[in-house]
């Protein structure tokens, strides 16, 4: 099927930032942006992951290793891959984990943890490369947000807390960058078939209850979210702003 799927003649040689760009979902966001024919630089933590992907990147690409838990870090990757392709065009703020957790033994220092690894750096990504867009009067945000908050999904409260975040983010940066001609969207995953997700969580219990849950039957493959962030990061999104849109085939 993936061969049917549309191409952006907008989005050749954008430059495009992704972070947690190795693996998962954000693995198939480079993908598809360096088939549009994409200047694409990632962040990720995982050195070795990051190899694995490389080879299989088309046209222009840049990786830097960065733990977005780090700020100074942050900034420092984002200046490599704009001096290795330019100023980003796009920002996709890829990076998270959904570590479970009981909320009965979260401590202060692992709450401020979960921000940083699921929020904070959002933000930061932003400032870092808003300039240069102001600069071009125009450019394209995708903030990674996920459907469960909106499901109520317990086990997990600090993520859930920073995923709802994310949503606000959106909004307010949505406003104060509108001016400039910048777009910011959130995309809302539902339970999406990664590698981690498979090696941690699926069973065969909880594929059944969860395909209950969705209006459609099948499970969502990383590409189907990748297509999503493609289409906002596109001059065929370019009145779609401070908004999100689900790709959780009817969960919520």
């Amino acid at each position: 099927m993936t061969d049917q799927f549309a191409s952006y003649p907008s989005l050749r040689g954008k430059t495009v930032f992704v972070t947690g760009g190795a693996s998962g979902i954000g693995a198939e966001i480079v993908r598809g942006f360096a088939q549009n024919g994409a200047n694409v630089g990632f962040l990720d933590f995982d050195k070795g992951a990051a190899r694995g992907l490389i080879p299989s990147l088309p046209g222009n690409h840049a990786y830097s290793r960065c733990d977005l838990r780090d700020i100074d870090a942050l900034r420092k990757g984002f200046a490599d891959l704009k001096e290795a392709l330019g100023p980003a065009d796009v920002l996709v703020n890829n990076a998270a984990r959904d570590d479970r957790h009981d909320w009965q033994t979260v401590t202060p220092e692992y709450w401020d943890e979960r921000q940083a690894t699921n929020l904070r750096h959002m933000f930061f990504a932003i400032q870092a490369v808003a300039p240069d867009m102001i600069a071009k009067g125009s450019g394209a945000i995708i903030n990674m947000g996920s459907n469960s908050w909106r499901e109520a999904v317990g086990g997990m409260p600090a993520y859930t807390t920073a995923k709802a975040a994310v949503h606000g983010l959106t909004r307010g940066m949505a406003r104060d960058l509108g001016r400039y001609r910048i777009r910011v969207n959130t995309v809302v995953p539902g339970w999406i078939m990664t590698q981690r997700q498979k090696d941690l969580w699926v069973t065969p219990e909880s594929i059944e209850k969860h395909r209950a849950r969705q209006c459609l039957p099948d499970l969502i493959e990383p590409v189907y979210v990748a297509r999503m962030v493609l289409f906002l990061a596109s001059d065929d999104a370019s009145m779609c702003t401070a908004n999100e849109y689900m790709v959780e085939a009817g969960s919520i």
